[in-house]
């Protein structure tokens, strides 16, 4: 099947000046309409609203869990097919063309692209949930027991390593290949012309982006809420006051400014400065975490949860009869369309970033290099607050509203632990920030024509869009503003779970098109 791009679509298209750029019409106004749409009707009518969303989200839950649950098993299959085949030998970009970062460079960035405020969120208070029971256990265990011990470490495991990298790893590859092997933009359309043809740059193209910018919308809108819900009870706990969704509503509307300012001033290196300030902030934390909770057991630790990580994962996959339903919705469907939703987000960064690699070793290093810093991070945070747990020094009461809480009482357990609280409420605030703001670039570029520069207030508009349906979905929430977020998250994912299913096929097809014309190639260069 060919998958060269149309004689009219280049890599000449990429990099016009401002006075050249087209705005993608249909894509920019249907998503930012739609967006624009469920803001207002939200803030009218935010109990119906809301209403509404957790309406349509136990209807998707109850009839389509099956479908959320399946995308990233593809996506993980679809990896491991890649990897052990031929097909892997293939080069991002030219054959002789070289990476543009060095390896570790490469492998900061992938950290800083995939995580940020969920392991300052999770990390403690997600194995220490499931093993307390406090929103219940994997397969209903019963709580706080050598077993809930075992599962609490084995299911956050599986949330937040392999399987949503394959998602990323998989859409990422998709926009990589075929914008540097095949001359398309840099667009989720592109992923699909070896199944569509031209039709990619009519309607089929226009929604196909249009549920990305969406997708992407919501997957930021979840993440920037979820990080001020954290910011808001830590500032609460450091100051005896009480965490509102008014001063949840000002936090998010404060970042939100500073991250338009620091596009209004472009700073760019700011950003990249802040993005690098980031992962050396996170790692000091994980070092502290480590010395003074888990020590060095943090190896035998570590060790035994992958261990148990592979002999749990097929049990976690299933969802035929599952008896732990709520569980199973709660953390594991949310979490799916969490990562899928994100997934152009991400996968767009990480093509940005991986141009010159192997497709092998892209996908190698994608999987295993988060895989053991997600392992690392987990079992030292997880371990300690469990262990503090059990010891009767870490107190709470157990409520799922109050899990923001669980890594301020675990640290107040610590060593200077004011310091810490302020160090980590910075490290949160830095990454929402960063996350708004490059989540603009990356949703401008989808529709904005997918050049490489467009005005500045399209850039500025995304990044205010962010701020406003995160807003939106708290206001709309009120006391329940996390399954607000969930209900968001698991809605806006998925029409784009049929798109990321359909990437894996497509993009197989043109890497075997690809395999086979370089065969041709050598052949023809031997025979002359």
């Amino acid at each position: 099947m060919q998958t060269s791009p149309p004689p009219e679509i280049n890599r000449d298209v990429i990099g016009k000046t401002d006075s050249d750029i087209n705005i993608q019409m249909p894509v920019f106004y249907v998503s930012a309409g739609l967006l624009l749409l469920f803001v207002i009707v939200t803030l009218i009518f935010p109990f119906e609203t809301n209403a509404i969303l957790t309406g349509i989200r136990d209807r998707a839950l109850g009839s389509m869990d099956w479908l959320l649950a399946l995308a990233p098993i593809i996506a993980f299959i679809s990896c491991l097919l890649i990897i052990v085949s031929p097909l892997g030998s293939i080069r991002l970009g030219l054959p002789d063309e070289k990476p543009e970062f060095s390896f570790l460079s490469w492998i900061s960035m992938l950290f800083a692209a995939g995580v940020g405020v969920g392991y300052v969120l999770y990390g403690a208070a997600e194995p220490l949930t499931f093993y307390a029971g406090w929103s219940g256990t994997p397969f209903n265990i019963p709580a706080e027991t050598a077993q809930a011990e075992r599962l609490a470490m084995s299911a956050t495991l599986f949330h937040w390593t392999l399987m949503p990298w394959s998602v990323y790893a998989i859409m990422g590859l998709c926009l990589a290949f075929f914008s540097y092997n095949k001359g398309f933009p840099l667009a989720i359309r592109s992923a699909f012309y070896p199944i569509f043809g031209r039709h990619i740059w009519g309607w089929i193209g226009h929604t196909i982006d249009s549920c990305a910018v969406i997708s992407t919308t919501f997957g930021l809108a979840t993440s920037i809420g979820l990080g001020a819900i954290q910011v808001t009870s830590g500032i609460s706990y450091l100051a005896g006051t009480q965490s509102t969704l008014s001063t949840q509503i000002l936090l998010i509307s404060g970042i939100t400014a500073i991250a338009v300012g620091s596009i209004w001033r472009g700073m760019d290196k700011g950003i990249k400065f802040l993005s690098n300030l980031n992962v050396t902030i996170a790692f000091g934390l994980l070092s502290y975490v480590i010395l003074f909770g888990t020590g060095f057991e943090i190896i035998l630790i570590s060790l035994k949860n992958i261990k148990n990580l592979f002999l749990d994962s097929l049990p976690l996959m299933n969802w035929f009869n599952r008896t732990d339903l709520p569980f199973f919705h709660s953390w594991t469907i949310f979490y799916w369309s969490w990562w899928i939703s994100w997934s152009p987000f991400v996968g767009i960064f990480i093509a940005y970033i991986s141009r010159g690699r192997t497709v092998r070793e892209y996908l190698l290093t994608v999987l295993i290099a988060p895989f053991f810093i997600g392992v690392l991070w987990f079992s030292s945070f997880g371990q300690t607050a469990i262990t503090q747990y059990k010891e009767k020094i870490l107190v709470n009461e157990g409520e799922f509203s109050d899990f923001t809480l669980i890594l301020f009482n675990m640290l107040a357990n610590l060593p200077f632990p004011t310091f810490t609280s302020v160090i980590t409420l910075l490290l949160l605030i830095i990454f929402i920030t960063t996350s708004a703001d490059s989540g603009a670039l990356v949703i401008e570029n989808m529709a904005a024509g997918h050049k490489t520069k467009s005005p500045l207030g399209w850039r500025m508009f995304w990044t205010l869009m962010f701020g406003i349906t995160s807003s939106a979905l708290l206001f709309g929430g009120g006391k329940q503003a996390l399954k607000a977020l969930q209900s968001g998250a698991i809605i806006a994912a998925l029409p784009f779970t049929l798109i990321l299913i359909v990437s894996c096929l497509s993009l197989i097809l043109g890497l075997r098109d690809e395999y086979y014309l370089t065969l041709a190639n050598k052949k023809h260069e031997n025979k002359t």
